[in-house]
């Protein structure tokens, strides 16, 4: 733990944030919080960097809520900024990348504070991204004895470390943890060698020659094989008041915050697996969930749809779609219109969770391989990409069916085609 990141508490906030003499980072969290175990570590890391700057504090929020609710903090993580006694620029919720937490610093602070030395790393092959894909290519390679760097922006686990828990992943029994499936990934591919490099922020990348270049902030790599394991991150509901509202009543993860809405109306925004499922799950806190659909039937397993539709805290709104959110310092209404009745009503709501897709991370690689229309990389059965020794594997990957043993198969695949393409090469 760092000395430079302290801890607080209702007695001593002001003291130790209201009246400090530099700006602070304050840091609310929870226990059983999946991103705040993952934004955890990355502000330790930025507090040994900004420590002489900024000042860096944490707050437990449920020992702390008369003090979070004085905040309208309903969401973990919450990071907000403090400079002579009041809050300033945007607070950040949820997913909160390093870049991001890098980025508001800077802004507070007004300058700019980089490392004083770059490591160089050569290896045989840098897989970018700790997800299920990464970490499975990971450990193919490193059996195989090639020297293997896993990067990451974040912690490795990806998206299915903040999953509450997954039901339906082979071998497991019945039910694992997300956090739990992952780290035993992690620990398997370390086991065999690879090198886990995590919370490194990429902002260069060389997929040309036969050496590949990878550019950190504390780092550059120079790799014979690259694999893109990139993943993807939700996409941002396109209704008005979206960001302003955003970890005060719009969410991306029901299993972060759903229990944050105990006895209280919510609404679920999407049409797929995800939306279906998280509806679910959150009636286990909500009085009731409405689902709102922008179709008239759900593109996900008829499965889960039975068993949401079964469920009698839920109720389905057909053929429509969120067009602003509204509220003071929190969400209290969503204005609603019908995609073909193009009716428009307002309906109280104690809180959203949005799943309407994902985004593939693939703005480093857009112009050296091939994408869909949709940014998506473009593979043969092979995880081949076009460019010579790129590999790609999971979410990041254009395929119809996007789970976590699928995401498995083609890190499987790439790490082995890794080596095999290595071996051709020697």
């Amino acid at each position: 733990m760092s000395s430079k990141m302290i801890s607080a508490d209702a007695n001593n906030f002001d003291q130790e944030v209201l009246k400090s003499s530099l700006p602070v980072l304050v840091y609310f969290y929870s226990e059983d919080c999946a991103p705040c175990t993952a934004v955890a570590p990355m502000l330790e890391r930025l507090a040994e960097t900004y420590g002489e700057k900024m000042k860096f504090v944490r707050i437990f929020r449920q020992q702390n809520r008369q003090l979070a609710e004085s905040f309208n903090i309903k969401s973990s993580p919450t990071v907000l900024f403090i400079k002579n006694g009041k809050e300033v620029c945007s607070r950040l919720n949820g997913y909160i990348s390093k870049p991001e937490l890098r980025e508001a610093i800077e802004r507070v602070t007004g300058g700019t504070c980089g490392p004083k030395n770059i490591q160089k790393v050569y290896c045989d092959v840098a897989i970018l991204g700790g997800g299920p894909a990464g970490l499975s290519a990971a450990i193919y390679a490193a059996r195989a004895k090639l020297f293997t760097v896993v990067i990451d922006e974040g912690l490795p686990g990806g998206q299915v470390a903040t999953t509450f828990h997954v039901a339906n992943y082979p071998g497991t029994n019945g039910v694992i943890r997300g956090m739990d499936l992952m780290e035993n990934m992690k620990k398997q591919a370390l086991d065999f060698g690879a090198q886990i490099d995590d919370m490194k922020e990429i902002s260069e990348v060389r997929l040309t020659g036969e050496e590949k270049f990878i550019k950190a902030e504390d780092a550059e790599y120079y790799a014979k094989t690259v694999v893109i394991a990139t993943g993807a991150q939700p996409r941002k509901l396109p209704a008005e008041g979206e960001r302003e509202f955003r970890g005060r009543g719009v969410h991306y993860c029901a299993t972060c915050d759903g229990a944050l809405y105990q006895d209280t109306h919510v609404l679920v925004v999407g049409g797929g697996n995800s939306a279906v499922d998280e509806a679910v799950f959150l009636t286990r806190y909500a009085k009731t969930v409405t689902v709102v659909n922008r179709n008239d039937r759900f593109n996900a397993s008829k499965a889960s749809v039975d068993e949401m539709l079964k469920n009698p805290n839920i109720s389905v709104i057909w053929d429509s779609e969120v067009k602003k959110i509204q509220g003071e310092s929190f969400v209290t209404s969503v204005i609603l219109e019908n995609n073909k009745t193009k009716e428009v009503k307002e309906m109280q709501v104690d809180g959203l969770f949005v799943y309407i897709g994902m985004i593939p991370k693939t703005d480093l690689f857009k112009d050296q391989v091939h994408l869909n229309a949709d940014g998506y990389i473009i593979a043969d059965e092979d995880m081949r990409t076009n460019a010579s020794g790129v590999f790609t594997a999971g979410d990041v990957r254009d395929k119809k069916i996007r789970q976590i043993s699928t995401a498995v198969n083609d890190g499987t695949i790439a790490g082995i085609m890794v080596e095999r393409y290595i071996n051709n090469k020697s």
